[in-house]
């Protein structure tokens, strides 16, 4: 009982702390804008150099410091890899374990399947959005593939791994179409250099405009496939997360004889 008042008096003064240093005005946000937030905010959409994207946070991550976001990408696909090498499973031990039979739930209550069904679908749309926006609006590809990771996982929850499988979606084609978009992703990185500007130039190499409408060059084509590689990338790490215990159990227990 102590102990559920003393938590509840820290959250109160935590509260009443936040409330007067609002009305006292302490430590009150910067009014002026610096010089090097001024050029951003400036040169994002404005001006002849600019990224021609009013969305500052992706002119910033895919152009002004697109180098260090193309590593963030690297370390990112690597940390992936090295979750599916600890987690995979070979052809070897795949025959055999042949004999195993895995009996799969028919998942939860039909309430929660459906309820299920129409996430999934506006979970995509949203994460789409979120994703193919990302140069006008605040998200981008990162933020949109995370939303999109989440319409498998809750498959996975509500039916069960052998559902995604049987519709196609396996964790061998969830890497395949991870690798092809981080390949795209190099392919544009390398065709400005190829035409003789420099590497992850965003003008004058791509179009401002494509039918009127606004795609800030090559930051939409980043996005994009950014979206479809984060995506792929969380649910092959979910699907190999939701291989049943007893297919590692029966492979340690064959392997040691």
């Amino acid at each position: 009982m102590k102990r559920i008042l003393t938590i509840l008096l820290i959250f109160v003064l935590i509260i009443v702390g936040a409330y007067i240093a609002t009305i006292l005005d302490i430590n009150p946000p910067q009014k002026k804008v610096r010089p090097l937030g001024r050029l951003y905010l400036f040169e994002s959409y404005y001006g002849k150099y600019s990224a021609k994207s009013p969305e500052v946070v992706t002119s910033i991550v895919w152009d002004y410091r697109g180098l260090d976001t193309i590593f963030e990408v690297t370390v990112f696909f690597l940390a992936i890899m090295g979750g599916l090498t600890i987690f995979r499973i070979e052809k070897r031990e795949k025959e055999k374990i042949k004999d195993l039979k895995i009996k799969y739930s028919g998942g939860l209550t039909i309430i929660v399947k459906i309820v299920t069904k129409l996430l999934t679908v506006m979970i995509v749309a949203v994460s789409a959005s979120i994703a193919l926006h990302g140069h006008l609006t605040p998200g981008g590809g990162f933020q949109g593939g995370t939303a999109l990771a989440i319409a498998p996982l809750l498959i996975l929850v509500a039916y069960s791994r052998e559902v995604l499988e049987k519709h196609g979606l396996t964790y061998i084609k969830a890497v395949l179409i991870r690798s092809v978009s981080l390949l795209c992703i190099l392919v544009i990185v390398f065709l400005p250099f190829i035409h003789g500007y420099y590497l992850l130039q965003n003008q004058p190499f791509y179009p401002v405009k494509v039918f009127g409408q606004l795609i800030s060059g090559s930051l939409f084509f980043y996005n994009f496939f950014d979206y479809i590689a984060i995506g792929m990338g969380f649910t092959a790490i979910f699907l190999y997360l939701s291989i049943p215990e007893k297919i590692y159990r029966r492979i340690i227990e064959v392997s040691k004889g």
